[in-house]
């Protein structure tokens, strides 16, 4: 990997381990339509003047489609099982959840044969998912194991997104992809989040949700559409290697968390076995090659 990809990568994995914290907060005080409502209008508002200035916007049109179902995989549906589950599960708990990203993009890679799965691979997918049974069995007490099925369903739009990005959306300026997808999800709960806002914000869930809207919405998701066209999707996803390790530091540390025996065990069996599930020196069987120079999420300069 680069040394851009790498900073990249460090970023991201910090970013992208506040949300668990903030969403644990914020659902409180607030619906988990109403937060995701919030969450991406608020991110709209920041983005959509900038993207008009660009004038890049109806380049979505001919990808309308994709950018739509990048959107419901990556945000819509997914944000909202996120908030939904942490009513009950713990942050921490949420964020080893969705630490088998990698293992669902790999499982979805060999399925449409863009990577040929060997011994060791298959070793690391029972391997994690061992640790996903190990979590539900022993780590979640107390916890409903329907919200840590939300976590998996969530895990899986994570892992498919980013296929959609490269495949699809290689070409297509990734900030304006950013801003259609916050303005689409923040129309499709319009009607729930306008009627279901709370009588009265406390500080902490609304700086929770300024957090999630700025930080862990706008900057994350630009740093995200960079790091996919500088290592690609399913190294992109590896991120989640790391950003589980921050939100259960947060969790246990400042939200007073319970650390598992389940925890303990579980986690260290997801992260080897989505290494192994992610292993780069299987071959693939059919590269995907980015024709073109790949746009920065930042602007219209070449990332190469």
């Amino acid at each position: 990997m680069s040394k851009r990809g790498w900073a990249l990568f460090v970023v991201l994995a910090v970013i992208w381990g506040l949300p668990y914290f903030f969403i644990r907060i914020a659902v409180r005080d607030v619906e988990p339509a109403t937060l995701v409502f919030l969450r991406t209008a608020f991110a709209a508002l920041i983005l959509l003047p900038f993207a008009i200035h660009r004038r890049q916007l109806r380049r979505l049109l001919d990808d309308w489609f994709a950018v739509l179902g990048y959107t419901i995989l990556e945000i819509t549906v997914p944000w909202f099982l996120l908030s939904t589950a942490e009513q009950k599960l713990t942050s921490s708990l949420a964020g080893l959840m969705v630490a088998t990203v990698p293992i669902f993009g790999a499982v979805i890679a060999w399925g449409l044969g863009h990577e040929r799965p060997d011994a060791r691979r298959i070793s690391g997918l029972f391997l994690g998912f061992a640790g996903v049974v190990v979590l539900a069995g022993v780590g979640a007490k107390g916890s409903n194991l329907v919200s840590m099925g939300e976590i998996v369903l969530c895990a899986v739009g994570y892992a498919t997104a980013p296929m959609i990005v490269s495949r699809r959306l290689a070409e297509v300026p990734s900030f304006e992809v950013v801003t259609a997808s916050m303005v689409v999800t923040a129309l499709i709960y319009l009607p729930f989040g306008l009627t279901h806002l709370p009588s009265r914000f406390h500080a902490e869930p609304a700086e929770s949700i300024a957090t999630l809207s700025a930080v862990c919405t706008v900057l994350a998701f630009l740093v995200f559409f960079a790091l996919i066209k500088e290592v690609g999707p399913t190294r992109s996803v590896v991120v989640t290697y790391v950003n589980p390790a921050v939100a259960l530091l947060l969790g246990v540390v400042i939200l007073g968390e319970p650390f598992t025996v389940g925890i303990a065990i579980g986690f260290p069996l997801i992260i080897a076995g989505s290494v192994l599930a992610t292993w780069s020196e299987a071959t693939p069987v059919r590269p995907h090659v980015m024709h073109g120079p790949a746009e920065s999420a930042l602007g219209g300069e070449p990332t190469r």
